[in-house]
């Protein structure tokens, strides 16, 4: 949750009370005159510099000594000042007169905090930690201007000269979302701006115009991984942010969710045992619904599309209605999950094989090869496997596995609150039991290095 709400203040021409005269002021000031701020300030004494500034007339020095009055035609007060009892009584002032306030230093005196910025002419970063690690944002500013190229600014520049023109061209925003993606992402458009070839610029937005946007939809399945967000792919977090819809499920951990564009539709379809929101079939729906309204679709899944998410169903329905896809895998929970538990699948002296399966297959299925799945040293991973662990157990220890061939229990996995629970076959219905859901279990040999192996945490 926000504790701060982020805005950009237009304070050119506009007064700002700074009080107090020394280096701090002078670096407020320094930021202040960029944004084209009229100032005035109360101070005891000024910094060389400060003082420069006065006898230019580029700031106003009004008075040597804080009063509330002082407050009464201005946007914003800083207080700049090494007195806390000032600097609290200037807040406090401050707040009666509905006066945005800032004092360096002290974020409980704080209205409003001023962040680390980035300035790429119209276009701005503002970073900011809440006033608790202003170090913190000063390096990530520092990586990100060291990522980012200066010719933004003329990008932004340009571009904002056609606005107007795009938005009579397309008149259906879709098409000018696409149109401005297709511009700002042409290295066409960005060799011209690096190189300031202004007029070359505005002559390839003017070809650009020309070319028509299609506004036929289309439908990618991602693979959200199992929930650490730094576990989703680079190419699945680029087709997130470009959606205009995102069917999610109950698996997509909210981290990951706010990845998504604001102005993105975000559409719950979750299922769990028992508890489905949508059928499989309304999903396939929505899908070719949405895509035939011409919106990019993302069918965001915990995971992997094609490991238990039923993306092959999802994916014939938009065959069957003609409907372009992709598909972007992610990483499974049988890899992901037990790879932050300290579970290797294979390990040359306990395991020379893995199979993933699934506690419940469709009604009808096809009964597993159970003699199989009970050889040992094999690994087995049990996706959705709770509710039947009992039954999983005993059919297991029924067809050769040995009652103490260890097993884990993995709940929230590469999570911050993952948990893990280890014991044996023998034992997994109890363990499954007390364990949070949904859980994916690990059945083999290869469990007992996880009190060695395990780094997480």
């Amino acid at each position: 949750m926000m504790k701060y709400f982020p805005l950009f203040a237009q304070l050119k021409q506009r007064s700002v009370l700074v009080v107090g005269g020394g280096h701090v002021a002078l670096r407020k000031i320094t930021t202040l005159l960029n944004a084209k701020a009229q100032i005035q300030l109360v101070a005891q004494q000024l910094h060389p510099e400060i003082q420069h500034w006065v006898d230019e007339k580029k700031i106003t020095w009004i008075a040597k000594n804080f009063s509330p009055e002082q407050l009464d035609n201005v946007y914003l007060v800083i207080a700049t000042t090494n007195d806390h009892s000032l600097n609290q009584y200037i807040a406090q002032q401050a707040d009666k007169k509905y006066r945005l306030c800032n004092v360096v230093d002290h974020p409980a005196l704080c209205s409003y905090i001023s962040p680390s910025i980035i300035d790429r002419g119209d276009l701005q970063i503002a970073i900011s930690t809440g006033g608790k690690a202003p170090v913190l944002a000063r390096l990530w500013r520092e990586k990100l201007e060291a990522f980012l190229p200066q010719n933004l600014a003329t990008m932004t520049q340009i571009s904002g000269q056609w606005r107007t023109k795009v938005k009579a061209t397309f008149p259906h925003l879709t098409q000018r979302r696409r149109f401005w993606e297709n511009l700002f992402s042409h290295p066409t458009f960005f060799r011209h701006c690096e190189q300031q070839q202004h007029q070359q610029a505005h002559d390839f937005i003017e070809h650009l115009l020309q070319e028509p946007i299609p506004l036929q939809g289309e439908v990618t399945l991602v693979g959200a991984g199992p929930g650490d967000p730094d576990l989703l792919t680079l190419k699945g977090l680029r087709y997130i942010q470009q959606a205009d819809i995102i069917l999610y499920d109950a698996l997509v951990s909210e981290e990951i969710l706010q990845l998504v564009r604001r102005d993105a539709q975000q559409v719950f379809v979750g299922k769990r045992v028992a508890n489905h929101n949508k059928r499989q079939e309304e999903i396939n729906a929505l899908l070719v619904e949405y895509a035939q309204a011409g919106k990019r679709v993302v069918r965001l899944k915990g995971g992997d599309p094609f490991v238990f998410g039923r993306g092959g169903e999802e994916i014939e329905s938009l065959v069957q209605a003609h409907i372009p896809f992709s598909v972007i895998p992610g990483i499974t929970a049988g890899v992901g999950v037990t790879a932050y538990a300290g579970i290797p699948l294979t390990h040359r002296d306990f395991a020379q094989s893995a199979t993933f399966i699934t506690g419940h297959h469709k009604t009808q299925g096809k009964e597993l090869d159970w003699k199989t799945l009970a050889m040992s040293h094999h690994t087995l991973v049990i996706y959705m496997g709770s509710l039947k662990a009992k039954e999983i157990a005993a059919t297991l220890i029924q067809h050769g596995r040995k009652p103490e061939t260890p097993v884990a229990i993995i709940s929230n996995g590469t999570r911050a609150e993952q948990s893990v629970k280890t014991g044996h076959l023998s034992s997994l219905s109890s363990l499954a039991e007390n364990a949070p859901r949904p859980a994916l279990i690990v059945i083999g040999e290869v469990v007992a290095l996880q009190n060695t192996l395990h780094w997480f945490h």
